[in-house]
């Protein structure tokens, strides 16, 4: 899996993301945010592991809908999707072993 190092802005419409085939991470975030900026670290080694998933960062915000669809209120937030559906949810991970946990839905 290659990992993103910024958020980008140019994000998929809901109905585009929903459509991708198998596993995607999708980390909502911006790259001023301190807090997710602190997160990156983390993310990465719990993602580490898990190579060959897709890994979206999505620069979210006022406007944005697709973070609006995903009613993202914190960031950063990670949406672990499966064909389009929504099987976990990490928010503000704090240890790779949030993120992990989370792997136990997949």
């Amino acid at each position: 899996m290659t990992t993103p190092t910024a958020y980008s802005p140019q994000a998929l419409t809901r109905a585009e993301l929903d459509a991708l085939p198998g596993v995607t991470i999708v980390e909502f975030g911006t790259n001023w945010c301190s807090i997710c900026q602190g997160a990156q670290a983390t993310i990465r080694q719990a993602l580490a592991p898990h190579a060959g998933l897709r890994h979206l960062k999505i620069e979210d915000g006022p406007g944005r809908p697709l973070g609006r669809s995903f009613k993202i209120k914190l960031w950063p937030t990670l949406v672990l999707m499966r064909d389009g559906a929504e099987l976990a949810r990490v928010v503000r991970p704090r240890s790779a072993e949030d993120i992990e946990d989370a792997f136990a839905s997949l």
